[in-house]
């Protein structure tokens, strides 16, 4: 499905390189560039083939907003939320912090196994020196299995309902849960004791860590850290809002009034959905590079 509507026929190809190169680097970094021709083209066996879906998720504009909501649901765990306000610098590095993330996913399900398995033992290592208390006290350890599972379920829950309400060909039962299954690999490496391996499994985590899950202030600081007062211009504060909006409206119900934040289904439905459906569409239309022309 096309979802930029007719945007290829409104603005020119050089307009659309511009804005797909702007979003670009904003995600990926200033070398970027580089970093994807080494991700795509290095030589060697990748932990994921080529028709897997986890390949046709992670790189769907969805991931945008997908990214987003599982910021907002992890955060509603007071240990892992802790950690991150305490050691992962969002607040005066977020765009550091979002390229190093984007390039872990990227390095992770394209790149090859020797450069994913050398980006999880990275992250392993800083995992290894993070540790603390909550503001009540509780001990915690970045490298905890149960703190990692939560992590991890929460990606995978928000990517996956993200692309299946956003992405350009949504996934069949039977690939949601080769989804959930291919993403279990790289939890088992970053030390996830028994990652999911399907979706109706997946939701049974999820609802496992309920009771542990509750209102913060870090929590609540954190959804509005991202929701309000992001750090962009002010001309791009609207699409920004959009996209917001439908990270919003991909979080379970139950996960809406401890941060704050309304359960508006009419308006979700009506106006949210429709919004983020096309500010992905722009963003998947932005950032599409049709392949070189045959030369000889």
């Amino acid at each position: 499905m096309n979802r930029s509507g007719g945007l290829s026929r409104l603005v020119s190809p050089r307009a659309r390189d511009r804005l797909g190169d702007a979003l670009f680097s904003r995600v990926a970094g200033p070398s970027g560039a580089e970093k994807r021709a080494r991700i795509h083209g290095a030589p060697g066996p990748r932990w994921f083939a080529p028709d897997e879906p986890i390949r046709r998720v992670h790189a769907d504009a969805s991931m945008f907003a997908g990214g987003l909501s599982a910021l907002l649901l992890q955060s509603l765990h007071p240990r892992a939320m802790a950690a991150v306000a305490a050691h992962s610098g969002y607040r005066g590095d977020p765009w550091g912090r979002l390229q190093r993330t984007s390039t872990f996913l990227a390095v992770t399900t394209f790149g090859t196994a020797e450069d994913a398995q050398r980006a999880v033992d990275g992250v392993r290592a800083v995992h290894a020196r993070v540790s603390g208390r909550t503001p009540d006290g509780e001990p915690y350890r970045a490298d905890d299995p149960h703190l990692l599972e939560w992590v991890h379920i929460a990606e995978v829950d928000s990517f996956l309902r993200a692309y299946q309400q956003y992405g350009s060909r949504p996934l069949d039962a039977a690939e949601c849960d080769a989804y959930v299954g291919a993403a279990a690999r790289v939890g088992r490496s970053l030390g996830v004791l028994r990652p999911p391996r399907g979706a109706a499994e997946l939701a049974e985590r999820i609802e496992e860590y309920r009771p542990e899950l509750r209102s913060t202030e870090a929590a609540r600081s954190a959804a509005r850290f991202i929701l309000v007062h992001p750090p962009l211009p002010w001309p791009a504060r609207l699409p920004y809002g959009m996209l917001a909006a439908a990270a919003v409206s991909l979080l379970p119900p139950w996960a809406r009034e401890p941060l704050g934040l309304p359960l508006l289904p009419r308006t979700e439905r009506w106006c949210v959905r429709p919004a983020g459906a096309a500010v992905t569409g722009t963003i998947r239309w932005a950032l599409h590079r049709p392949p070189p022309a045959a030369t000889g």
